[in-house]
């Protein structure tokens, strides 16, 4: 699974993106709201995981995770 964090603009905010290993997006969230669409996708026990990744994460940079 890749992780990238994309920069918001004026009004648009910051929002993360998770694809799978064919880069197929499976969540596409803001970074100040993850908890709906990871539990939609089955990680959300993984949220405080990806969350603390994606907090460090520079604007976008891709990140490999393995979960």
């Amino acid at each position: 699974m890749y992780v990238i964090k994309v920069k918001g603009v004026a009004k648009i905010p910051d929002y993360v993106q998770l694809r799978d290993e064919h880069f197929t997006l499976l969540a596409y969230f803001r970074v100040d709201r993850p908890e709906k669409s990871l539990e939609k996708v089955g990680l959300g026990e993984k949220a405080n995981y990806i969350m603390n990744i994606v907090k460090d994460l520079p604007f976008g940079q891709i990140l490999k995770l393995d979960i």
